[in-house]
């Protein structure tokens, strides 16, 4: 693949980003692109390996040694053809994926992986740049209609591809844009929205439709889609999230992470919060919670001006390096230091909140907490309880908390209730593993919806998926790829 002795050249490059100094000043991405070649040495990395470990590390399955081969022999054309046929959005995953792929890499297991996410990235972008990312739409019509419900990757991915197969889709979005998580979970420094507008403005040139504003189940009646689409996918995303209902939880001040993130992402749009502000500046702001949002917070903190910034998890601090419980080729769960991490936060492991303490005025002033101790599963790694460490509570002096635990499940109240769908021991939709229907034959779910809180590159996968079970429901067959077959020859 490429240059055979590339990996024994070249070290990994990662592209420069702006000082934190000066990215904390705007809310622009602020991470450059590899010059050409950089670019052609880091796909020269990629190994002639035998078995592609990096295919079935990623949910997508993506074809990654043949795109590489491609960028380093300058086929952009060819690479961007390659990308595309398993993947819908590459310019989104290439900039918010956790890149499963790499930590399957062969190469990973004594060196530095090959910069996958950094390549798929540059290839949709050079791809939008030379103009062959062009609208698509199909040439012949079946005449069914298909109602997606929620804007999110899911919902995008299911769309695209049930547009793709000749139907007409509508998307159903309560926000006042498209993107669902896209647009209003996750940081413009992170993801600048013109990228996700991009991808909107093509899909309606290729056809799809995109009503806002329609929450369905509330101002969308559900008899008019089950009386007017053929099929439903479900791709509402997973939206409740988990509480901390511990003394002083209706201080004012706490607030769960993504009404913090949403309001933000509202003002760079330029679009107006309709609700009570939620800002950090001048603020000691606590952030519980050590995952991609609780990273997001502290980018987003520190942007408004926080005056200090701490995180706090409960969980133990993970290692840096792979254990004998994360043996290769599987995803490890190692310390990570995001770029949010590095404009400047304190953080904490092993510590326990109890409880939030306010002012006479019902303010937040402080926050209560202890440190623990974990009992670790030595077969497995695995942690198996915890318990108070005596004598180490403290209080810590803050103004904003921002609860950012993770998701429970789908919001039930109106369209999962009026659907009367069948709901999973977690709460998420129920549906046939594989087959994305549900007890209803007519609607399908796919993304967190249905799995549960995951990461964006399986909600691709799963609209993908269910789009294609979908299509066979309606038609008796489908000519949508699976990712069980290699989708290019």
């Amino acid at each position: 693949m490429g240059k055979v002795t590339g990996f024994f050249e070249y070290e990994r490059v990662s592209p420069s980003k702006q000082a934190p100094q000066e990215r904390l000043k705007h809310y622009d991405e602020f991470v450059s692109l590899l010059p050409s070649d950089e670019l052609n040495k880091q796909s020269g990395r990629c190994m002639d390996c035998g078995v592609p470990f990096c295919q079935s590390g990623c949910p997508l399955g993506n074809v990654i040694p043949e795109f590489n081969d491609a960028v380093y022999q300058g086929k952009w054309l060819q690479a961007a053809e390659i990308l595309l046929s398993t993947n819908n959005f590459p310019e989104f995953t290439g900039r918010i994926c956790p890149a499963p792929c790499e930590s399957a890499c062969v190469l990973g297991i004594n060196k530095s992986p090959v910069s996958i996410e950094e390549i798929e990235k540059h290839i949709i972008e050079i791809a939008f740049e030379k103009g062959y990312i062009k609208a698509d739409a199909p040439l012949i019509r079946t005449g069914k209609k298909v109602a997606v419900v929620g804007s999110g990757p899911a919902g995008l991915a299911a769309a695209a591809q049930l547009n793709k197969a000749g139907h007409e889709v509508v998307v159903f979005e309560r926000d006042d844009v498209p993107g669902g998580l896209l647009r209003y979970g996750i940081p413009d420094f992170k993801l600048q929205k013109d990228v996700v507008e991009r991808r909107i403005k093509l899909m309606e040139e290729e056809g799809v439709t995109f009503q806002c504003n329609a929450n369905v189940g509330e101002n969308v009646e559900i008899s008019t889609l089950l009386r007017d689409y053929q099929a439903i996918v479900l791709a509402g995303g997973s939206t409740i999230p988990r509480d901390l209902p511990l003394p002083g939880r209706e201080a004012k001040g706490v607030h769960f992470a993504m009404d913090f993130l949403k309001q933000q992402n509202k003002r760079v749009g330029g679009r107006k919060v309709e609700v009570e502000e939620i800002l950090a500046t001048g603020k000691n702001v606590i952030v519980i919670g050590g995952g991609d949002t609780g990273s997001d917070c502290i980018g987003t903190s520190n942007r408004h001006g926080a005056k200090s910034v701490t995180q706090f998890e409960i969980m133990p601090m993970p290692p840096q390096m792979r254990t004998a419980h994360m043996p290769w080729p599987s995803y490890p769960m190692l310390l990570k230091v995001t770029t949010s991490h590095e404009e400047g936060a304190q953080r904490a492991w092993s510590v326990n909140t109890k409880e939030f303490i306010k002012d006479e005025n019902g303010n937040l002033k402080a926050l209560k907490v202890i440190d623990v101790e974990w009992d670790i599963d030595a077969a497995t790694g695995r942690p198996l309880g915890f318990k108070e460490v005596e004598g180490t509570e403290k209080e810590y002096p803050c103004e904003l908390v921002l609860l950012a635990m993770g998701f429970l499940h789908p919001q039930k109240q109106g369209l999962v209730e009026k659907l009367g769908v069948d709901l999973d021991e977690r709460g998420n939709v129920k549906a046939i593993e594989g087959q994305y229907q549900t007890n209803i034959p007519k609607i399908f779910a796919a993304g967190d919806m249905r799995r549960g809180q995951s990461l964006v590159v399986w909600a691709i996968s799963e609209g993908r998926e269910t789009a294609r079970k979908v299509d066979e429901y309606l038609m008796g067959f489908s000519k949508l790829p699976s990712k069980d077959a290699v989708a290019y020859a």
